[in-house]
């Protein structure tokens, strides 16, 4: 099969090159520039090494005969999202708010409630939640 006419000349190409040759000539001639740079943001996001965590190593495990690999990496998204995954992120933030707010008022809350048990003010006479007895047991 012949080249397309569209070759890249660094490493970073590759696969895009490896993709052009997989498809017909007339076809691998057909695209511009723009589709080849989304056709290669698809396929070929390759950006390793410029983490700011990168840990990469091996486990053994005592009794079991295979050994086994680890890779963490953590960085800033250079990507582009998806609009699903722009949706998915901005309800995972969402939750993430909330649940921050929702744990903060509880606590808060709690704390107001220790304050006025300590401090022996009843807002319903003979009722209580049982709190102030459980903390005070505690310590």
């Amino acid at each position: 099969m012949n080249k397309p006419h569209h070759e890249f000349a660094t490493e970073d190409q590759t696969v895009i090159n490896n993709f052009l040759s997989r498809v017909p000539q007339e076809v691998a001639e057909s695209f511009n520039e723009e589709q080849l740079a989304h056709i290669k943001a698809v396929f070929g996001a390759k950006t390793w090494g410029n983490h700011s965590v990168d840990l990469r190593g091996t486990l053994r495990i005592p009794l079991v005969p295979k050994r086994f690999y680890y890779v963490i990496l953590l960085g800033k998204n250079r990507r582009q999202l998806t609009r699903s995954e722009q949706q998915i992120s901005l309800l995972a933030k969402t939750l993430a708010i909330g649940t921050v707010l929702l744990v903060s008022v509880l606590t808060g809350l709690l704390v107001l409630y220790l304050i006025k048990s300590a401090l022996g003010i009843n807002l319903f006479p003979n009722f209580s939640l049982g709190i102030w007895g459980w903390f005070k047991g505690q310590f």
